[in-house]
C-alpha cells in the first residue's frame, strides 16, 4: 500500500460503514461484501477483482486498531491532500503544495506532484517507521533574484549580458564541512539526519529541522572561522545570461538551477532575473508591435502621397497615404514590429500626425489665403453644432 493511497483512499466508504463503526460493524460489513466479490463468485469479471481487492485493503486498514488510528490521524491532518490545521492554528484555508512539504522533490527531482522518496520518507516519520539512521536529505540551494537594464533595442530582439552574483555556496576554506579542519562531527540531537521527531497524539509525530546543526546533520569541532561553523559562505560570479528576444519591461525570468548550489547533492536554485527597459526616443511597443508617430504636412494628408518611415535597426519603408488621411489615423507596416517566440516579427503601427507649421513664408500666407477663400463656404463645425442643438 503507497502512502498515497493511505491519505487519500476512504475506506469507511469503501466498506459502506460511517467513521465511528465499531470492529464487530466493520468485520460483519467486510464478510458481507468479501462474499459478494470473491473472485470464485466472479469468474471472469475483472470489476469484481478489483473491486475484491479494494474491499480486502480496506479491511486490513479499519481491521486493525492500530492502522486504524495512524490513518485516521493522517485524515485529520492532510484530509484530502490538502493542509487542514487544527484548532490551535492560524485560521482560514492554506494554498499548501505537497510538493514543498514531502521531500526535496521540489526542488529539481522527482517535481512537487510526484509522490517519489520525499514523501516516503515523511510517512517513515510521521508514523515512526523511521528510525534514527534515516540518511540526511539532498538540501536544494537558495533562490536568487537579480536585476539587468536593457536598451530598447535589446528587449527587442534579446541579448546576452553578463551578470555579477552574490549567493551562498560552499565555503571553500572548509570545502562545505564548516570545521577548520575538515572533520565535523555527528550532531548527536538528530544523529546525523538533519531533522528532530516532534510528538503529537498517539503513534502520530512530525519532523522538524534539528535546531542545533540547522538540519546539516553535522557539527564542527573547531569551527572555520570563514563561515563560522555554517558550511555556507558568501560567493561571488559572473555568469553570461541570455535574455530572450521580446522581453518587456518589468518582466521576471526564471534560470531553473542557476542560483546558489545545494548541498550534499542536492540541485541548485532558481536565478530569477528582473528585466528594466530604457525607453526609446523614436519607438514605443504594444506587444509585439512597435509604435511610431510620424509627423506629415496638410499637403501629403488632404492630397495624399509616399512617405518613409524609420524601423528599429533596418532601412526604411516606404507608406502610401490615401488623400484625405485625417490626422491621428494608424497604418500598419507588416513585419517590422518585435521578434516573437516562434521566430516571426510582429508589425510596426504607424501613427500619422499632421504637423502645423509655426513659421511660414510669405509665399506660404499667400497661398493659405486662396485656400481660406476658396473653401469660405465649407464649414467643419456645422454637424458639431446642429448635433448639440439636437441633443
Amino acid at each position: 500500500m503507497s502512502t498515497k493511497d493511505f491519505v487519500e483512499k476512504d475506506y469507511y466508504k469503501v466498506l459502506g460503514v460511517p467513521k465511528d463503526a465499531t470492529e464487530a460493524e466493520i468485520k460483519k460489513a467486510y464478510r458481507k461484501l468479501a462474499r459478494e466479490y470473491h473472485p470464485d463468485a466472479n469468474k471472469g469479471d475483472v470489476k469484481a477483482e478489483e473491486r475484491f481487492k479494494e474491499i480486502s485493503e480496506a479491511n486490513d486498514i479499519l481491521g486493525d486498531p492500530k492502522k486504524r488510528k495512524e490513518y485516521d490521524e493522517a485524515r485529520a491532518l492532510f484530509g484530502n491532500g490538502g493542509f487542514r490545521p487544527g484548532p490551535g492554528g492560524a485560521g482560514g484555508n492554506f494554498n499548501f503544495d505537497l510538493g514543498d512539504l514531502f521531500g526535496g522533490a521540489q526542488g529539481g527531482g522527482a517535481g512537487a506532484g510526484g509522490f517519489g522518496g520525499g514523501l516516503g520518507d515523511v510517512f517513515g516519520g510521521l508514523f515512526n517507521r523511521g528510525g534514527p539512521g534515516t540518511r540526511t536529505q539532498p538540501r536544494r540551494g537558495q533562490d536568487i533574484e537579480s536585476e539587468v537594464t536593457l536598451s530598447f533595442t535589446e528587449a527587442v530582439d534579446g541579448a546576452t549580458v553578463p551578470l555579477r552574483m552574490s549567493s551562498q555556496a560552499p565555503c571553500k576554506a572548509c570545502s562545505g564541512t564548516g570545521d577548520k579542519h575538515g572533520t565535523p562531527r555527528v550532531c548527536p540531537t538528530c544523529v546525523g539526519t538533519g531533522q528532530v521527531s516532534r510528538g503529537g497524539s498517539g503513534s502520530f509525530s512530525l519532523t522538524d529541522p534539528c535546531a542545533d546543526c540547522k538540519g546539516r546533520g553535522l557539527i564542527a569541532q573547531d569551527a572555520c572561522e570563514v563561515c563560522k561553523g555554517s558550511g555556507r559562505a558568501k560567493s561571488s560570479r559572473t555568469m553570461q545570461v541570455r535574455i530572450p528576444a521580446g522581453v518587456s519591461d518589468g518582466q521576471r525570468i526564471r534560470l531553473r538551477g542557476k542560483g546558489s548550489p545545494g548541498e550534499r547533492g542536492g540541485p541548485g536554485g532558481d536565478l530569477y532575473v528582473v528585466v528594466h527597459v530604457d525607453a526609446h526616443p523614436v519607438f514605443g511597443r504594444k506587444g509585439d508591435n512597435l509604435t511610431v508617430t510620424v509627423p506629415v504636412t496638410y499637403p501629403e494628408a488632404a492630397l495624399g502621397g509616399e512617405v518613409k518611415v524609420p524601423t528599429l535597426g533596418g532601412p526604411p519603408v516606404t507608406l502610401k497615404l490615401p488623400a484625405g488621411t485625417p490626422n491621428g489615423r494608424t497604418m500598419r507596416a507588416r513585419g517590422k514590429g518585435a521578434l516573437r517566440k516562434d521566430g516571426t516579427r510582429g508589425d510596426l503601427l504607424v501613427t500619422v500626425e499632421v504637423a502645423v507649421p509655426t513659421d511660414l513664408s510669405d509665399k506660404a500666407k499667400e497661398a493659405l489665403e486662396s485656400y481660406r477663400e476658396a473653401t469660405a463656404e465649407e464649414d467643419p463645425r456645422a454637424e458639431l453644432f446642429q448635433a448639440a442643438k439636437g441633443a
